[in-house]
């Protein structure tokens, strides 16, 4: 087979990898703007929740969601189960690591996702963590209520007081990054209050407040668990269309290459060709002679 044959069979199947790796891409792409735009209905309830919160005094309440009742700290990682977000997920369980060094030894570390507990396990050599595993099989939502059942059941065991997460969150296709947030007790529905504090006094509340306190916690984090693990997959959309450009860059490179080398087989053969027609046709005519 003919040098430039060989190379024109190798610039085909790399032309059809930048096809199919283009597609992926623009496929990881989609995915990570729909997602994106569909969480914009949790910034429209959780105006509606804070402006309802509103209403409700934290001053006298005593509930973990405003109150701790321990020193114990919890540490909620939030990892993705996609082979896209390896070095992300190492990144989150680092950051982990680090926000529970600021608190001390006595604290709790829960890990979501599979990825994320071999990972924790494989730097630190501990057991002692609880882990959500499974979480493609059970889904977002149950994801979530399983999340918040454990937080809230080691919250009033008194096993944990304050609640920090650590999630990957997209700012972008091209930015990603591991985002700390404290979820318990919830500071930004307790500042929200400081404004409104001469209306909140003029509310009459007929049921218990810690009850209310506590139904309203239990949404809020329900809410704010979905919202991350939400964040979690535009994070591996995000991260999934950087590598997918970046192996389509390195094809596109190799199709470059290829492109030039077929051009210059091409003409080799031909030359090779003409310099074979060329002593044949000598070869002839001195037979002749």
């Amino acid at each position: 087979m003919p040098k430039a044959a060989r190379i024109k069979s190798d610039l085909d199947d790399v032309s059809a990898m930048v096809e199919i790796f283009q597609i992926l891409k623009d496929v990881a792409a989609n995915h990570f703007y729909n997602t994106a735009k569909r969480k914009e209905a949790f910034v429209r309830f959780a105006d509606s929740f804070v402006e309802f919160f509103k209403m409700v005094s934290l001053a006298e309440a005593k509930s973990p969601l405003v109150q701790t009742q321990t020193k114990r700290v919890g540490i909620l990682a939030i990892t993705s189960e996609g082979g896209f977000m390896a070095d992300m997920t190492a990144k989150v369980i680092r950051t982990a690591l680090k926000e529970a060094e600021k608190h001390g030894a006595t604290n709790e570390i829960i890990v979501i996702g599979a990825k994320g507990k071999e990972k924790l396990r494989n730097v630190t050599g501990r057991t002692d963590f609880t882990c959500i595993e499974e979480v493609e099989e059970k889904g977002l939502y149950k994801t979530t209520l399983e999340a918040k059942e454990c937080i809230l059941q080691k919250v009033k065991e008194r096993k944990i007081g304050k609640v920090f997460c650590v999630y990957p969150r997209a700012m972008s296709l091209e930015f990603i990054k591991p985002f700390t947030v404290k979820l318990l007790p919830s500071e930004e529905l307790i500042t929200q209050q400081m404004d409104v504090k001469d209306v909140i006094e003029k509310v009459i509340v007929e049921s218990n407040p810690d009850d209310i306190i506590n139904h309203l916690a239990d949404v809020w984090l329900t809410c704010r668990l979905y919202e991350m693990l939400e964040d979690c997959v535009i994070a591996g959309f995000a991260a999934q269309s950087q590598q997918l450009e970046a192996s389509l860059e390195r094809l596109k490179k190799d199709q470059k290459g290829l492109m030039a080398g077929f051009r210059k087989a091409k003409k080799g053969d031909i030359d090779q060709s003409l310099r074979e027609v060329f002593t044949a046709s000598k070869i002839t005519q001195s037979a002749r002679r």
